[in-house]
């Protein structure tokens, strides 16, 4: 998918989507459409497959969210972006995290929809602070739900994010101004896993619910990931644990300067089944990396960002997934990971005390 032409609302491009398969057993995009002056809404869109069961095109459908509320406005525009959606199967609604841009920053922000095309707002995410460190006055970003009630630390069953606070000085723009042998901040540059109670009838609209109990999850460990790691595709349960394809950031040399460029690129991490905290394989190099002249060539180059996967069971492929991803902050691509029988599990599982 790439921006329509003369269709005001992509003029910026279209990029990172959520994907869903409806009641229908259709698959839906979620892009993210940027008119100008980067103002983003979600869009929706509907994916078509060739005779092969390739996604091959895309049907939009119109618009999800546009920036509405006071925490997705500002006064040069604001943004409703990096869409994710998880179907969470307790409350039997569709739940999207995304990032809402106002005044104070990007935040995570939640909606939910009974059928992908009518959405609630529920509200920001709300965070408890955890050993003195503050999350809810910090940008926050690439949230993504688990589909059912997960055990905290404590073993009761709650609703579990992952989420990547983006502290100051975590940036990769910052990170890639220091020495190479740095010292990796493990409470302020790691994807944490927050837990808050589940209603027992699902959200109350504007009225989230307090992530009150976190675990850090994973840390910059490998020279791919050495700037920042963060969120990508929402957890999805293969035989082995939890599957999540997530981004990490290096740097590349520029031709012809002593400046360097960040690339973006994919990993797999696969998290225990019954306690998500613990991770069981972290792959050492990434899956996917930029290499297309659409992923190394557009609004900001060398990207490739994972945030929508779809298991491919309408095909009797279980092991397949399509993993929908941003092309340079442009356009929308599509790969296929074919998960194998048997995963050696343990490599590249280093814990989140690992320091680059």
């Amino acid at each position: 998918m790439e921006p329509e032409p003369g269709n005001p609302h992509e003029v910026e491009g279209v990029l990172n989507p959520a994907a869903a398969r409806g009641p229908d057993g259709q698959l839906y995009l979620f892009p993210r459409l940027v008119a100008r002056g980067n103002f983003s809404r979600i869009g929706i869109a509907r994916v078509k497959f060739n005779e092969r069961g390739d996604p091959c095109g895309v049907e939009r459908l119109g618009i999800a969210l546009e920036p509405e509320a006071d925490y997705e406005r500002r006064p040069d525009g604001g943004g409703c972006e990096d869409p994710r959606i998880t179907f969470v199967e307790p409350i039997q609604h569709y739940v999207m995290t995304y990032t809402a841009l106002s005044l104070t920053g990007p935040r995570i922000a939640l909606a939910m929809s009974a059928d992908l095309f009518h959405w609630e707002r529920i509200g920001l995410a709300t965070f408890a602070p955890y050993h003195g460190i503050d999350f809810v006055h910090v940008d926050n970003k690439d949230a993504s739900i688990f589909p059912v009630a997960i055990p905290n630390h404590a073993g009761k069953m709650q609703l579990a994010m992952l989420h990547r606070p983006l502290f100051p000085g975590t940036l990769p723009e910052e990170t890639v101004c220091q020495d190479l042998s740095r010292q990796v901040d493990l409470d302020r540059e790691s994807i944490w896993i927050s837990y808050c109670p589940m209603p027992p009838e699902g959200f109350e609209p504007h009225r989230p619910g307090l992530f009150n109990s976190h675990h850090r999850l994973a840390t910059p460990v490998s020279p791919w990931e050495r700037l920042k790691i963060g969120g990508g595709t929402p957890p999805v349960l293969i035989r082995q644990g939890w599957l999540i394809i997530y981004h990490g950031v290096s740097e590349i040399a520029k031709p012809g300067s002593d400046k360097h460029q960040l690339c973006y690129s994919a990993g797999l991490m696969v998290l225990a089944k019954e306690h998500p905290r613990e991770i069981l394989y972290r792959s050492a190099a990434p899956v996917l990396k930029p290499e297309s002249p659409q992923e190394c060539q557009g609004t900001v180059p060398n990207i490739v960002f994972p945030t929508g996967i779809d298991r491919r069971d309408d095909i009797g492929a279980p092991d397949r997934f399509d993993v929908y991803y941003g092309m340079a902050d442009s356009r929308i691509g599509v790969a296929r990971l074919d998960v194998p029988e048997f995963l050696s599990l343990g490599g590249g599982a280093d814990s989140p005390e690992a320091k680059v």
